[in-house]
């Protein structure tokens, strides 16, 4: 069974930071491609980071700088870290796995970003 769960969401104000994390069973996590996405209100979910089994990152625009996602395949855990949080960074933020070409998505956890 492949299942992620994150979590650390929370409320922030601008400027200030938060850490999610993701926690994944079923398979081994080094083998897997993993990513965060998020979705705002009444948009489309976007791509926020994405880090190969190898340790290759990449980040949407709008979070390079300020977000960092990385993993620790011995603990099963992949995180992003969220410094200088603005309100457009206001969403649900998702875990994903990509495991021998299958996606798979956790439930979410939410991130409120005040002005």
């Amino acid at each position: 069974q492949v299942q992620l769960v994150e979590s650390g969401g929370g409320l922030v104000q601008a400027g200030g930071s938060l850490r999610l994390s993701c926690a994944a069973s079923g398979g081994a996590l080094r083998l897997s491609a993993m990513g965060w996405y998020r979705q705002a209100p009444g948009k489309q979910r976007v791509l926020v980071a994405t880090i190969s089994s190898g340790g290759s990152t990449n980040y949407a625009d709008s979070v390079k700088g300020r977000f960092t996602i990385s993993r620790d395949n011995d603990k099963n855990t992949v995180d992003l870290q969220m410094n200088n949080l603005k309100p457009d960074d206001t969403a649900v933020y998702y875990c994903n796995r990509n495991r021998f070409g299958i996606d798979y998505w956790g439930k979410g956890t939410r991130v409120t970003v005040s002005s």
